[in-house]
Parts: C-alpha cells; structure tokens; sequence
C-alpha cells in the first residue's frame, strides 16, 4: 500500500496556504492562489502532482460541500424575487456565448488556418465551441464572494441563481448539439427528467422539514447529530441528481443547501462546513482544476485562437449576463458584478470538451485552446470580482476585520444570518 497520498494532500494544503496569503497580499482573494497551486504543482508547470482518483473524488466532494454552504448562505426570499430576472440573465448568458464562440470557430476551423480533426461536420463542430463557452463554474464566484462577504447581496443571489439556471440550458445546449452527433441521445428524455428533478426536490424539501422539525423535537439532539442528518441529506441529493436524472450534482447540493437553510440549525451547520471546507475540502477541490491542466504543443495559429477564445468568452459572459441583468431592472454596478460573476467556466467546460472528443465534436487539437480559455478565466474571475464590488454602493455582508475566508466560522455565520446588501 503506498501511502504517497499523504505527501500529495500536505502539498496541496500547504501551498495553497502559502500562496493564498501571497496573493492576499496583492489584494487579490486566496482562491487565487489556491488555483496558481494546482497549475504550479501539476503537468502544467513543474509535475510535482498528478491528479489521482483520490485527489479527483476528493476535489469533488469539495465543491459538493462549497454549493451546499451556498445553498444554506442564500435569501431564499430574494431567490424566489429574482428567479425570472434569473432566467433572462442566464438566457442571454448562454445564447451570446454561443454566438461568439461559433463566430470564432467559423473564423479559424477552416484548412488555410486550423483545421480540426474531428469527425463530424464543420458547423457542428464550430457550434460545439460555442457551447463549450456557455459553461459557468459558480463554485469559483461562490468563494470568492465568500471570503469578500458579499455571497448574500442582491448580485450574489442573482449570480447564483443565474447559474443554476445556466447549468439547465447548458445541458439542453449539449444535448441539442450531441443529438445531432449521437442519434442515441433524445432530447424530450433529458428535459422530461431535469423537470422531474425540481418537482422531486420540491417533494423532498416538504417531506424533509416535517421529519426534521419532528426529529428534533422528538429529543435533545447534539449538535453533531444535526450536521450529519443535514450532510447525509446533502450527498444524497448530490448523488439523486446525478445519477437518477442526469443534472449535475452541484446542483443537488445547492438545492440540499436551500432546503436546510430553513431549519432552526442553520447557524451552526454553516460554520460548521465553512469550516470542514476551509480546512481540507476547497483547497483540494481548487487545486485539481490547476492538476487537470497539460497544455500541448501550441502553432502560432493556435495561440491566436485561444488568445481570441479566451477574449470572446470573458466578453460574451459579462456582455450577455450584464445586458440580461439590465432588462430585468438591475442597476449599472449590479450589471457589471453579475456578468464578472459568471466568466469562470472551470472544471464545467473540460468536461464538456471531453464529451466533445468522444463524439467527434471536438477535434484534438483544438482541446488545448480549451484548455488555455478555462485557465484564463478561472483565474481572471476571482480578480475582476474585487473592483466589480467596488462599483456602487460597497455594503458589506460581513464587519470590518472579518475575512470570511480565514475567519472564526461561528462569528461569520451569526453575522451571515442576519445581514445582506439592500441594494
């Protein structure tokens, strides 16, 4: 038994303590660096660390854990007040970025440029581009906004709320585009069980308050017990969402978090995962993304269209998410915190690249741009967030001197629970 996953998550949990505070200290969030440790770390740059089966199942219970705090951190009211406003702000969100990344494709997937060498025809491979752009990895927004304290403003709630929405209709996106590819895949199956889906949680989340409400009441529960009902709850939802009706698991657990985020515990449970995340969970999650990165042999050619790629996507997103945002009312600043908010594609948008490959929809060489579009965003998003939240009014969720990221959790949940931006 080899016992070097001791050595890999040290590692991991060291240098993205040591660069978090470096990049701190340039005004710039800690999640910054955790990512800068993954790519240092990882085939990127100098092979230290490769992602394994468990750093990757690991990383995945981490963002699992990130969307549940979400999901316990956000207004259910002012979700419910902005869910059309939502809606629009994803529509666009999607429909832009689909635009601007076939534009692209259309410009350079031609044989006196790049051509790809994928199997199907052009157009759907171009088109596939573009849907590869509409991905949007909130979990990298959640942490940011976390350790600035503004997750529970009127723009994080409409961020969040875009972004589970976003999810839905990329997954209506790829499977549009993969049907076309794939005659095995039917589309009226996988909007008939994503719709299930919210009508299953909406039963669930019923029968969940019940039983809890008469389970707490029925004796004098410790504290423990009420985390680890309310963590169980969570990784089931992840799991049901996942496997029984095909919708991401982060978005289980985002809605797990919904649901309990009405119980009397909420307090408590919040800082008690803030905590379990901070220390262990995030770090790795944040670092694989960085592992998952081996750029290949880059043309010039190449580099010219991940430089367009990157533009493109960082554009469409604050561009179609911005101007959704301002039809549905929202004021300037809020606008442009919401686009920012939505650029990171992460880990979302190389798993759609790799469903891509198998179905000949994405060419090989055109994975590393790709890859270099999910590097630049994923880091870019967490630095734009800052000056976006200092557009405009600058009501902070949490005190002076509280860092949310490195914070005692039981101050900031006490603080969390009564506080939000009204504007």
């Amino acid at each position: 038994m080899s016992y070097k996953y001791l050595l890999d998550f040290a590692l991991i949990l060291m240098s993205t303590k040591i660069l978090g505070l470096i990049t701190r200290q340039f005004r710039m969030p800690q999640v910054v660096g955790a990512l800068l440790a993954g790519l240092l770390l990882g085939p990127a740059m100098l092979g230290v660390l490769t992602e394994t089966d468990m750093i990757h199942n690991t990383a995945e219970l981490g963002v699992i854990v990130l969307m549940f705090c979400a999901g316990m951190e956000t207004d259910i009211d002012e979700l419910k007040r902005s869910g059309s406003k939502a809606f629009v702000i994803a529509l666009l969100g999607v429909l832009v970025p689909v635009a601007g990344g076939f534009g692209v494709a259309c410009y350079f997937n031609t044989p006196d440029r790049i051509l790809s060498d994928a199997g199907s025809s052009i157009f759907l491979q171009d088109v596939f581009i573009g849907v590869i752009l509409t991905a949007t990895s909130v979990s990298i927004t959640v942490e940011t906004l976390k350790e600035m304290g503004k997750l529970k403003t009127r723009s994080g709630n409409a961020i969040l709320g875009a972004a589970i929405i976003d999810d839905i209709l990329g997954i209506v996106a790829l499977t549009i585009i993969t049907s076309m590819a794939d005659p095995n895949v039917h589309i009226a199956l996988v909007l008939a069980k994503t719709a299930a889906f919210f009508v299953f949680s909406v039963v669930v989340g019923i029968i969940f308050h019940k039983v809890y409400k008469k389970w707490s009441e029925s004796a004098d529960r410790g504290l423990h017990r009420h985390a680890i009902a309310a963590f169980v709850f969570c990784l089931l939802m992840a799991y049901v969402a996942e496997e029984w009706f095909g919708v991401a698991d982060i978005t289980g657990a985002f809605l797990a978090g919904l649901i309990v985020s009405k119980t009397q515990r909420t307090q408590f449970l919040a800082s008690t995962f803030d905590t379990l995340s901070y220390l262990y969970l995030s770090p790795v999650f944040f670092t694989s993304i960085g592992l998952k990165v081996d750029l290949p042999e880059m043309t010039p050619a190449l580099i010219g269209f991940s430089a367009a790629l990157a533009l493109v996507a960082i554009l469409t997103k604050v561009i179609g998410c911005g101007l959704g945002a301002k039809l549905c009312g929202y004021k300037n600043y809020q606008s442009i915190r919401i686009g920012v908010g939505m650029i990171s594609r992460g880990e979302v948008a190389l798993i759609v690249a790799s469903k891509g490959m198998e179905l000949g929809l994405l060419g090989s060489n055109f994975l590393g741009p790709v890859v270099i579009v999910v590097v630049i965003t994923t880091i870019i998003t967490p630095i734009l967030l800052k000056p976006a939240f200092r557009i405009g009014p600058n009501i902070s969720t949490l005190p002076a001197g509280v860092k949310g990221f490195a914070s005692n959790y039981e101050e900031v949940a006490k603080i969390r629970s009564g506080h939000k931006e009204d504007v």
